[in-house]
């Protein structure tokens, strides 16, 4: 079973997601397990505070390093602890293949401006970013992330053959435009070569010939 932890200051943020659909398949089915832990459950003042104004002056407010440190000490988690930030390598199938064939993944989000640089460099054994654009917090982030894991694990697509056709699998590109019924709609046609029964023209055309195909 792989264990997914995730820490956050929304915790709520997970339930719906978490509770839906693939994710809580692979969870029925006994592939994963989720533990969302609230950052502000280690913290030490009245006001369960995780933020200050960052050294140096500057706009917004920076995440404090001890509730991230303290968070995933209480858990007890080991590597890889992933912190997600525009500054991570942007994440791949292949880190989606490396995760789901481990024991156990937790994943940090950050929110407001930053997050104290100490947790990248002593905390986090990593960090990934989706792309070259901000998010207000990790927490969207995080869910993608896990969506890409857990459909790989064992009992959580219905069809276990389905994902090894997905785009970026086992190092292809994007996969090959899909079509259902009917065969015309709008007077616009599905290609012949779907409809021909010719298993290896149709091969041929998912691989690549239809980029060249004018429909």
């Amino acid at each position: 079973m792989l264990r997914i932890n995730i820490v956050t200051i929304f915790p709520e943020f997970f339930t719906t997601p978490l509770g839906l659909s693939i994710p809580a398949r692979a969870a029925a089915a006994g592939s994963v397990s989720y533990r969302v832990e609230d950052l502000r459950d280690h913290t030490h003042d009245r006001h369960r505070t995780v933020d200050d104004y960052p050294y140096g002056g500057g706009p917004g407010m920076v995440m404090k390093p001890a509730p991230f440190f303290e968070a995933v000490e209480a858990l007890g988690a080991t590597a890889p602890i992933v912190l997600l930030s525009p500054r991570g390598k942007t994440f791949t199938q292949a880190d989606a293949l490396r995760y789901a064939a481990g024991s156990e993944v937790t994943f940090l989000c950050g929110h407001y401006k930053d997050v104290d640089q100490r947790v990248a460099d002593h905390l986090a054994t990593e960090e990934l970013s989706l792309g070259g654009f901000v998010l207000s917090g990790g927490e969207p982030a995080a869910l993608c992330v896990i969506d890409a894991i857990v459909r790989l694990l064992p009992g959580a697509m219905s069809d276990a053959e389905s994902f090894r056709t997905d785009s970026f699998w086992d190092g292809r590109g994007v996969s090959a435009p899909s079509y259902t019924r009917p065969e015309e709609y709008r007077g616009h046609r599905v290609p012949d070569v779907l409809l021909s029964g010719h298993h290896a023209a149709i091969a041929a055309w998912r691989a690549g010939g239809h980029r060249s195909d004018p429909t």
